[in-house]
C-alpha cells in the first residue's frame, strides 16, 4: 500500500489543526503530532538521522518547553475552539501550496532503482570508496561521520543545545 498519500494527508491535517486551533494545549498537541509526522515522512524518505532529530527537537524538546510556558500562564477563557479564519491568507497559503504541489510529479518514487538519486556518481563513489576511504563496515555511517562529519556535527550541536536549553527552562543546570 502507498503511504505517501496518506501520510501527506496527515501532516496537512495537524499543520492546519495546529493552526486554527484557539486552545493553546490543543495547538501544543497537534504541533507535536506534526513533528512526529514529518520525523515518519523522513523515516520513508530513509533519512534516519533526519528524523531522528525531527523527533527530539520537534516533537520532544519542543513540545516540553511549549507546556512548560503555558504552565506558567493563565489559561483566558474562550468560547471559540477554532480561530477565525484570515480568507486572503488561507488562499495566499492554498495557492502556495498548489505551485508546491506541482513539482511533486517531477519526484522519483520512494525507493525507484532507477532514481537519480541512486544512479548519481555521488552515491557510486560512496558505494565504491566508503568502505575503504572510512575505514567503517556500514556505508551509511562512513557517509554520516566521515565525509559529512560537520553536519552531522552541527545535528548534535542542536539537539545538545536543545538539551541544556531545556535544563536551563526546568530549573537544573548544573553549571558552577
Amino acid at each position: 500500500m502507498n503511504v505517501e498519500l496518506p501520510l501527506l494527508a496527515f501532516v496537512l491535517g495537524t499543520a492546519l489543526a495546529t493552526a486554527v486551533l484557539r486552545d493553546v494545549l490543543g495547538a501544543i498537541i497537534a504541533f507535536a503530532t506534526y513533528s512526529l509526522a514529518i520525523a515518519v515522512v523522513w523515516v520513508v524518505l530513509q533519512a534516519p538521522d533526519v528524523a531522528l532529530t525531527e523527533a527530539a527537537v520537534g516533537a520532544g524538546v519542543t513540545t516540553v518547553l511549549f507546556l512548560l510556558t503555558i504552565a506558567k500562564t493563565v489559561r483566558p477563557s474562550g468560547d471559540r475552539v477554532l480561530e477565525r479564519l484570515h480568507w486572503p491568507a488561507l488562499g495566499v497559503s492554498v495557492l502556495l501550496v498548489a505551485v508546491l504541489a506541482t513539482t511533486l510529479g517531477a519526484l522519483p518514487a520512494v525507493g525507484d532503482p532507477n532514481s537519480t538519486v541512486i544512479t548519481s556518481e555521488v552515491t557510486q563513489y560512496y558505494l565504491a570508496n566508503a568502505y575503504e576511504e572510512a575505514g567503517v563496515q556500514n556505508a551509511v555511517t562512513a557517509v554520516l561521520a566521515s565525509y559529512r562529519g560537520f553536519d552531522t556535527l552541527g545535528e548534535a550541536v542542536v539537539v545538545y543545545s536543545a538539551g541544556v536549553g531545556l535544563l536551563v527552562v526546568l530549573g537544573r543546570e548544573v553549571f558552577a
